[in-house]
């Protein structure tokens, strides 16, 4: 009981006694162990404890559970707050994973600036995620498993119960004679977790009796040298940038060697907040990105993401939306434009920029031929020339709208502004 409590009673002493304490609470063994054991560290400090249990809607005893929980909650003095959802998971979706994420967006509203969700995962649960990630074929971020505190939402998610077995558990359950919730789901083989839970793991203990506590220790060396790739990754990420913005450098990708490139590629889709390729994916885009010539325009996609390549710079970007080139908009300037699919235009006021008389333009886009006239040159120069003058990608150049007074076109939206058409103070153009 002693080890259980200090376990509890130094997390919250290093994080601060000053936090909101958010426990997940689904009413089970080890979520009931978590609340008992924040309820007795309350009687020596003052800690501000807040339980939330989530109606999945997945189990016909889910309003038993609410009223279990309500019951408890009750005895030890602890606000509860209860939420519904609808976990129902869509075809080829994982039934646990939907449930999952369903319930965290529930603490995640729930959480206010530096608070701490605490869950009562343990050591059986990190093997457990740990041979998870191994049959998925994950590399050392999958097999770091879980950590004891990581950001989330606003705050933090903490789980403070990592180094403690099922077994201790259990027996501090029966010592305080708690009462829990038993899920009939977790018996449930066909989820993989379970299967492991059931028929593996107690067949592994059999010849090794410390295998759980062995597992989580190859965790922890993996997440150790998970940070020090990822710390070696952020440097060359770094070294990587393009002169565009979001873009990486083609030319110092293939500085390299093509280990390093792919862990770079991995780590610019993930700050980018998109999906991670296959490693097929990863492999096609070495080959028919990095290694074709420069003025190649590979693309490739996955999921909801697209791949350009466009002269040395790598593009990243959700798919282009469907667009019809031939509309025209006429557009008073004193008021925003709404393009669908391209954006919103509108003006503010500058120093120098479109004359104030004008309040009436056409809104246009490419259809070939368009000039821009430079009185100081004394010359037309082609749109399509000058686009490539800007380093504008080809799939963008269809997309920028285009000022045109009758027939002359006196502003490319971010790149030009006929000289006559220019005031002071003036309009400044902008496309959200």
């Amino acid at each position: 009981m002693a080890l259980l409590i200090d376990c509890i009673k130094t997390f919250c002493l290093e994080q601060g006694l000053d936090k909101t304490y958010w426990i997940g609470y689904s009413g089970g063994l080890d979520s009931h162990v978590l609340l008992h054991l924040c309820a007795q560290l309350r009687k020596q400090y003052p800690i501000r404890l807040k339980a939330v249990h989530v109606h999945h809607g997945l189990s016909i005893h889910a309003e038993d559970w609410m009223l279990h929980c309500e019951k408890i909650c009750d005895q030890l003095q602890i606000e509860l707050i209860q939420k519904s959802i609808h976990a129902k998971a869509l075809t080829g979706d994982s039934p646990e994973e939907v449930a999952r994420d369903l319930r965290y967006a529930v603490f995640a509203e729930l959480m206010e600036t530096d608070d701490i969700l605490l869950t009562a995962h343990q050591q059986d649960d990190q093997a457990e995620t740990l041979l998870v990630q191994l049959l998925r074929g994950a590399g050392p971020k999958g097999l770091s498993a879980m950590p004891v505190i990581k950001t989330f939402a606003k705050g933090f998610h903490a789980r403070p119960l990592l180094s403690l077995s099922r077994v201790e558990l259990k027996s501090y359950a029966e010592e305080q004679q708690l009462t829990w919730i038993n899920d009939e789901s977790n018996e449930d083989k066909s989820f993989t977790r379970n299967f492991l839970r059931h028929s593996i793991l107690p067949v592994l203990k059999e010849r090794w009796p410390t295998v759980t506590k062995t597992l989580a220790r190859v965790a922890k060396h993996c997440a150790e040298s998970e940070e020090f790739i990822s710390s070696v990754v952020r440097e060359d990420l770094a070294t990587c940038r393009g002169e565009s913005h979001r873009t990486l450098s083609i030319k110092k990708i293939k500085m390299l060697n093509a280990m390093r490139q792919r862990q770079v590629l991995r780590a610019w889709f993930m700050q980018c907040g998109f999906s991670v390729p296959s490693s097929i994916k990863l492999n096609q885009i070495q080959q028919d990105f990095l290694k074709s010539q420069a003025d190649k325009l590979p693309l490739i996609r996955w999921g909801k993401v697209e791949l350009r390549r466009y002269r040395d710079e790598l593009y990243l970007m959700q798919p282009l939306s469907s667009f019809d080139t031939r509309q025209i908009f006429s557009w008073d300037l004193r008021q925003s434009l709404v393009i669908p699919g391209i954006g919103e235009l509108s003006t503010t006021m500058t120093e120098k920029g479109l004359s104030l008389n004008m309040t009436q333009v056409t809104v246009r886009f490419r259809q070939g031929g368009e000039r821009c006239y430079f009185p100081k040159r004394r010359c037309h120069q082609l749109l399509k020339h000058l686009m490539q003058e800007w380093a504008i990608p080809p799939w963008e150049r269809d997309r920028i709208p285009l000022l045109f007074i009758e027939d002359r076109l006196i502003a490319v939206v971010g790149f030009f502004l006929a000289e006559d058409y220019q005031g002071s103070p003036g309009r400044q153009l902008h496309l959200r």
